[in-house]
């Protein structure tokens, strides 16, 4: 087991970030077993993640690509749908300007209401949430984070994952050509800082899948 695939050591509720600024990405793990599987095979503890587009009300607000379509979230019910509370928080470097913010907003906006895309495929016209986050920050910014990769690159890194689960996702046949982008390849972004990476003290939200 890789150490980014460790369950963290409790971290108090006032280590998390006092303030989120737009644009700051946010990683979860949901409960769901797709996207336990979808961990399990890029070797990391994260399967979902937003982006951060409004810090102006009573708390900040996450845009994410969840299932059944993309949509905005507030920060307490988007982490309370992890598991153990465990959440990772990354930002931009250098720190993004207010034009580039505006633009995140923008772009983040025009990608609200498509419909999720369960076959997690970079080209098509739906949405994935590691997928939603690279095109809005590529979109707002130019910098590109995360790393386009085929299942077959993906999986081979992971010889003892077992292929079945796979196999029945995809009605028999794993795409092995099929492009993706994964969240834990965004979380480790050399484009990004870690400002948080823990357990927050946040209570539970409804537990949906993404």
């Amino acid at each position: 087991m890789s150490q980014e695939s460790r369950s963290p050591s409790s971290i108090a509720s006032d280590a998390f970030p006092s303030t989120l600024a737009v644009g700051d990405l946010v990683f979860i793990r949901v409960r769901a077993l797709p996207f336990r599987w979808v961990a399990r095979a890029t070797d990391s503890w994260t399967n979902h993640v937003g982006i951060v587009v409004d810090v102006n009300g009573d708390e900040p607000i996450v845009a994410e690509s969840r299932f059944p379509k993309s949509c905005k979230t507030p920060l307490s019910r988007f982490i309370g749908r992890s598991e153990g509370a465990r959440v990772a928080v990354t930002r931009l470097t250098p720190e993004l300007d207010e034009q580039q913010r505006r633009r995140i907003r923008a772009a983040a906006e025009r990608r609200l209401g498509i419909i999720y895309d369960t076959s997690f495929n970079l080209r098509s016209r739906r949405q994935f949430c590691s997928r939603f986050v690279r095109e809005v920050i590529g979109e707002a910014t130019g910098i590109e984070i995360g790393d386009v990769e085929t299942f077959a690159a993906l999986l081979s890194r992971q010889p003892d994952s077992p292929l079945l689960f796979w196999r029945v996702w995809y009605f028999g046949r794993i795409p092995w050509r099929r492009e993706t982008v994964s969240p834990a390849s965004v979380l480790r972004s050399p484009s990004t800082v870690t400002l948080f990476d823990g357990v927050a003290g946040q209570t539970a939200g409804d537990g949906m899948a993404p």
